[in-house]
């Protein structure tokens, strides 16, 4: 990361993201560069609602969780990049998802840190190349694109 470097703290991404708890799976963007790449984290903490069912005694965050962080930190990055932001009308759903793999649980106690970098930016679609890593170890990598819908 550049000198251009920006933190978002967590009132600044209701500016970004339509999600609010238990959906909103970011709590902070430590550094981005726009048009290029995307650093936040999420704390993981026992008391969230998924962990009453996945697993009982032994509480793993949902894949599909992780996979949607890493969707989150990538629409920070579009709106950042395209100067858009949902109060025009403008939203990025989740497009897909491809060489998903994961390498570790993610538990309780962690905090997830998580990187997008953009591969591909057309008209309405962003590709990016995502990590989310827990002590520097890589827990889950993916493809995700996601695509601009405007409200008119």
């Amino acid at each position: 990361m550049t000198d251009t470097d920006q933190t978002k703290y967590i009132t600044e991404l209701f500016d970004y993201l339509p999600h609010r708890y238990p959906f909103l799976l970011l709590d902070r963007v430590t550094g981005l560069v726009v048009g290029e790449e995307v650093r936040g984290y999420k704390n993981v903490t026992v008391n969230e609602a998924m962990f009453n069912g996945h697993f009982p005694g032994q509480p793993i965050l949902p894949g599909v969780l992780i996979l949607e962080a890493m969707a989150q930190l990538s629409g920070v990055l579009a709106f950042e990049t395209k100067g858009t932001r949902p109060a025009d009308g403008v939203t990025y759903l989740f497009g897909g998802v491809e060489k998903a793999r994961f390498r570790r649980p993610v538990v309780p106690g962690d905090r997830l840190d998580v990187t997008s970098r953009i591969l591909a930016d057309r008209r309405i679609m962003m590709k990016f190349e995502c990590e989310a890593y827990v002590d520097e170890e890589l827990a889950c990598s993916a493809v995700l694109s996601v695509v601009e819908q405007r409200s008119d």
